[in-house]
């Protein structure tokens, strides 16, 4: 998901709006890591992530703390790839045996599969999407925002200076930090969403968001039993076993450790590696910072 803007390449930058925090991150070593990041806390109720209805209870709050958060990483740059709540956007995997070669005709085949899982006329939408061969057909992995929220989002960017050159929800953009050469199960947890995806060869095979209502004090017990239905999902329909799990947002991922490897029996780990984040990141942990980590090194 992009902004009408054109770039040549991905902005040096990314900012997550989250719903209790504003993340930022300045990218080095080309690509390859995070050099330095900062947060800024948001009070309860500034922002509110919903599909339809506005998110930005506090406009004013959320661009202070963007302007606080990028101004501290962001140097001379103000090209920013914007990330957005998981549930402040709908991720719908579809297959397809073929799609038109002509983009204009593809975009309007996937509009036309994308009308029955959406609660919102697509007319107002943005959608992007990303095809990606399997088997004998193709896997689209569509993402779509309404507009009006979009724009809550991108205009926040705007006044404070920045210029939202791409736009992506968290989950997908934190998947850029995993290795999914193999079966490999990511977990992400926020305040108010788990995020789940099962990756294999690079490929996205399976994308689910689920409310969390216990937020991010949710037990290693408690979030492998959320996450067990979308396991053996992929169990029954691939006949592959997770080789790998990935946990970010969760504080000290070694508490979910032994009830995911239990349900899995595969290795788990920290989503974002020592190595993809710099030293000089202050106070803000590993854990938090997921979703800008896999935006600016995938």
């Amino acid at each position: 998901m992009t902004s009408s803007t054109k770039h040549a390449s991905r902005p040096p930058l990314a900012c997550e709006i989250a719903a209790d925090r504003v993340l930022a991150g300045r990218g080095a070593n080309a690509g390859r890591m995070v050099e330095v990041c900062s947060a800024r806390e948001l009070a309860p109720g500034t922002v509110v992530p919903d599909l339809i209805e506005s998110n930005l209870r506090d406009g004013t709050a959320v661009r202070q703390a963007i302007e606080s958060a990028l101004g501290s990483v962001s140097g001379h740059s103000r090209d920013v790839i914007a990330i957005l709540p998981d549930t402040a956007v709908r991720v719908v995997l579809l297959d397809f045996e073929a799609l038109p070669s002509k983009r204009e005709e593809a975009e309007a085949v996937v509009r036309f599969r994308l009308k029955k899982s959406l609660p919102f006329n697509l007319d107002d939408a943005r959608i992007s999407y990303h095809a990606q061969t399997g088997g004998t057909g193709l896997r689209v992995i569509a993402a779509v925002v309404l507009n009006s929220v979009l724009q809550e989002y991108e205009s926040a960017f705007r006044d404070a200076g920045y210029n939202p050159g791409m736009v992506m929800p968290s989950m997908l953009a934190a998947l850029g930090a995993a290795d999914a050469e193999r079966p490999t199960l990511v977990v992400k947890v926020d305040a108010r969403t788990i995020g789940i995806a099962i990756l294999d060869q690079e490929q996205l095979l399976l994308f689910r968001t689920l409310e969390n209502v216990r937020g991010v004090t949710i037990t290693g017990e408690q979030l492998a039993e959320e996450v067990y239905p979308s396991v053996v999902f992929f169990q029954d329909t691939y006949n592959l076993n997770i080789d790998r799990v990935y946990v970010a947002g969760l504080p000290e991922s070694g508490g979910a450790a032994p009830a995911l490897k239990a349900q899995t029996g595969a290795h788990v780990e920290e989503l974002v590696a020592a190595s993809q984040i710099g030293s000089t990141t202050g106070s803000v942990p590993r854990w938090r910072m997921a979703g800008v980590v896999g935006a600016l090194i995938s």
